[in-house]
């Protein structure tokens, strides 16, 4: 039986009446977190603007008036009793921008902030590629060991795949470097070019030649995206066992930006009232960050979320990678986070995932797939989840264009829609409907309540 891709906790209704302010969003924050990436910095104001400019065009829109993009340093709070203690990740790791009102769509304000750890994915890249190969054959034996490999193949063959397509290019590189190697050794030791080498050197020429082979492959590895996967895997898998001390400053050094930045939106100013509404919004492995940000801000300030004073909080997950660590038995931390937030009536946490993106886990439910410490009678509220349809919103050239680019199709959720669909990037992030309300109006649109019921019930 396959796993529904739509579920909406049977608190999430609650949530609307006394809970959320009333009114459209005018003015809106958006924290936005990307994944495993090298070159975040450089990749994603141009991806905004460009994908941006082609969504006005698509829907017939004028274009937004998009501001100079600013690097500012992580924002400390030491007037908040629950700050953290600072770290030393305070150098430029915020890239900001605003995006103006948009009259024509009635589109919010919004204050566009990219929380920056590419920093730590650049010093994984740096290290030795040997270094990675060990790491990356110790983890996937791990994974097999526990049984976790099979899970993932489980939740969805093709992360299955992406997981496995390093571990099996790596042998391949092997042993065609090992080949070599024994064909040159065994050249030398039949006088081939009129030499006859000890067994030392031609031990030591084989070697040579098998890592010249290597490097002469290293262009089209990077070309095929083997380093960039087989990192990212080695990143998950020892996030998973505690080991990347590293990231967790990063994710308490960002809780505290962000917490930061609200209790300065708290403060007001008459030239910059506070926003209606805030959302944390990750990608791919962004996502899971997303998450173990928005766990320790709501842990640390009892004050924001949901409610009819300020502005409400909005977690958005998109092609999240989140079963990679949260079902690895050492992740305890984690899937005590993501439990505070199954039950936390303060945040709206809405999953969207994709079948025809390779690198995501579509319908993935925590509830249901982790062990979570959850208290007697608790009732959920999130994550509400929800397939971005890929299908509906692409038109069927580009479709047919990008199916077997699985990068490509990964991209699509940050991308402009080629048709209107409830998944919509730029209107959620700028337009002027609260992520709550974007929810629950698509659950009660005629013809979308029944199917939502029974993919919860499936």
């Amino acid at each position: 039986m396959s796993r529904p891709l739509s579920y909406t906790p049977p608190g999430l209704p609650d949530l609307r009446p006394g809970q959320a302010r009333p009114g459209s969003v005018t003015r809106r924050h958006v924290f936005y977190v990307p994944g495993y990436d090298p070159e975040a910095r450089s990749r994603y104001r141009l991806l905004f603007v460009r994908e941006l400019t082609r969504y006005a065009k698509v829907f017939g829109q004028s274009k937004r008036v998009i501001g100079r993009a600013e690097m500012r340093t992580l924002a400390t709070a030491p007037a908040l009793p629950d700050a953290a203690e600072p770290t030393a990740d305070r150098e430029a790791l915020v890239q900001d921008w605003q995006v103006a009102a948009h009259p024509e769509t009635e589109g919010a304000e919004t204050r566009y902030e990219v929380l920056l750890w590419d920093d730590i994915v650049g010093r994984d890249f740096a290290r030795s590629k040997f270094a990675s190969a060990a790491l990356l054959l110790v983890g996937t034996a791990h994974a097999v060991a526990v049984g976790k490999l099979v899970t993932f193949y489980r939740l969805h063959w093709k992360y299955g795949n992406v997981i496995l397509y390093p571990f099996v290019m790596l042998l391949l590189l092997a042993a065609a470097a090992a080949l070599v190697a024994w064909g040159v050794q065994a050249a030398l030791a039949g006088g081939v070019f009129g030499l006859t080498l000890p067994m030392p050197a031609r031990i030591g020429a084989g070697l040579i030649a098998a890592l010249a082979v290597v490097k002469a492959v290293e262009a089209g590895l990077n070309r095929i995206f083997f380093w960039q996967l087989l990192n990212d895997w080695v990143f998950n898998w020892q996030h998973g066992q505690g080991w990347r001390r590293d990231y967790e400053r990063r994710l308490d050094a960002f809780a505290d930006h962000v917490l930061a930045r609200l209790h300065a939106m708290e403060q007001g100013q008459p030239d910059a009232p506070p926003p209606d509404e805030i959302l944390i919004v990750g990608h791919s492995s962004g996502a899971l960050t997303a998450v173990e940000i928005a766990a320790r801000v709501i842990a640390r300030n009892a004050r924001i979320g949901l409610g009819p004073e300020g502005p409400n909080l909005g977690l958005v997950t998109l092609g999240s990678g989140l079963p990679l660590v949260a079902l690895q038995p050492r992740a305890r931390r984690l899937r005590a986070e993501i439990a505070s937030l199954v039950t936390c009536r303060r945040i709206v946490w809405v999953d969207y995932g994709a079948p025809q993106d390779w690198m995501n886990f579509p319908g993935f439910n925590p509830i249901r797939e982790l062990d979570l410490p959850l208290p007697p009678g608790a009732v959920v509220t999130n994550p509400t989840i929800r397939s971005a349809r890929f299908r509906d919103i692409i038109s069927p050239e580009t479709y047919t264009r990008v199916r077997f680019r699985p990068f490509r199709m990964h991209f699509q959720f940050l991308m402009a829609n080629d048709r209107p669909g409830d998944y919509d990037f730029f209107d959620m992030t700028l337009g002027p409907r609260r992520l709550l309300d974007r929810i629950l109006d698509a659950q009660e649109a005629p013809g979308s309540a029944a199917p939502a019921r029974a993919a919860q019930d499936a």
